[in-house]
């Protein structure tokens, strides 16, 4: 099944640009700037003025963990996306995207934290699991099909980590020097897939650098992801990953998670003040927050009603399909 990227964007409706201006005006600079940071560990901040809820965040790129990591919310364990990309059928992404999105609506999650689409480039990488392949066309190519299934059912896909995080070494510190053509052709490359053939909602930011700037601050967040790529999601920070206030701020960074508290908050507000943040800035990121939360529902009259599947069948014949004959 295919869509394209325009319909992919909107299926609880166009967003209006003049309605998530109108919200932002409504609020004051604290109220925006409290929206920025997590409410709780795994959920945004809510603010009932302009009728906006908490969203949930959970991971997912090989099965819905949801808000309890013990007994009281026990998961479908998924074939992982290693598995998937065995396949070599987009078309079967989609149906895993089916899967994930109806165990994401049943635990009440709006933002399902994956496809994780960093490349297995090191033996070394202890999360590859997560990832589909080594290849950045096959990995860009499932990570469509993952990210419009998904949010066909009104779940945000928030494709991770952006970008270079490749290896689990040194993870949070690394800087990653790698010239232009490289980072373009190889590690970009899945996530350009994601964002202007799948339409994704959201983009997680790394802990690592690239070339000189950690992510969080980095210029990469807004070229390509939003010059070229017509990115108009949100960008939500890898846990902990936001580490100064003014940098992030000034910059394509919109959520810092978890929350409630984070380098931003308090600190923000005065930097607003004292004009070491423009204000128009803060505006920009509530917009999105606005726009994404319109899009899965947690803004009054959002409608994200979708039918579901069998999603224990999809998880065995995911197995199956992915079984390599020797």
């Amino acid at each position: 099944m295919t869509q394209s990227s325009t319909d992919v964007r909107q299926p609880a409706g166009e967003p209006d640009d003049s309605r998530e201006a109108r919200l932002v005006a409504a609020l004051s600079l604290e109220q925006k700037v409290r929206l920025l940071t997590g409410g709780s560990f795994w959920r945004t901040a809510a603010e009932p003025a302009v009728g906006l809820g908490s969203m949930l965040l959970s991971d997912g790129p090989s099965g819905v963990r949801g808000e309890f990591w013990d007994e009281r919310e026990p998961s479908l364990n998924l074939p992982s996306a290693t598995s998937l990309a065995a396949t070599w059928d987009p078309g079967f992404a989609d149906r895993y995207g089916v899967v994930l999105a109806h165990e994401a609506r049943t635990r009440g999650v709006h933002l399902l934290l994956g496809p994780t689409i960093n490349l297995h480039r090191s033996p070394l990488g202890g999360r590859h699991f997560e990832c589909f392949s080594e290849d950045p066309a096959l990995s860009g190519a499932l990570a469509v099909g993952f990210v419009r299934a998904v949010q066909r059912h009104g779940i945000a896909a928030v494709p991770k980590h952006y970008v270079a995080n490749d290896a689990e070494t040194d993870r949070y510190t690394v800087d990653v020097r790698v010239d232009e053509r490289t980072l373009r052709e190889l590690y970009l490359a899945p996530f350009e897939a994601a964002v202007t053939e799948g339409g994704a909602w959201g983009v997680m930011s790394a802990y690592n650098g690239v070339n000189g700037a950690t992510m969080t601050e980095n210029d990469l967040l807004r070229s390509p992801l939003d010059d070229e790529w017509g990115f108009d999601g949100v960008i939500v920070s890898d846990w902990t990953a936001v580490q100064s206030t003014e940098a992030s701020a000034r910059g394509r960074q919109d959520l810092a998670m978890p929350g409630p508290h984070s380098p931003w908050g308090e600190k923000l507000v005065a930097a607003v003040r004292d004009g070491r943040v423009p204000e128009a800035a803060i505006d920009a990121k509530v917009a999105r927050l606005l726009r994404l939360a319109a899009r899965v529902g947690a803004l009054a009259d959002g409608d994200t009603e979708t039918a579901h599947g069998d999603t224990e069948t999809g998880a065995v014949n995911g197995a199956e399909r992915a079984l390599v004959p020797p």
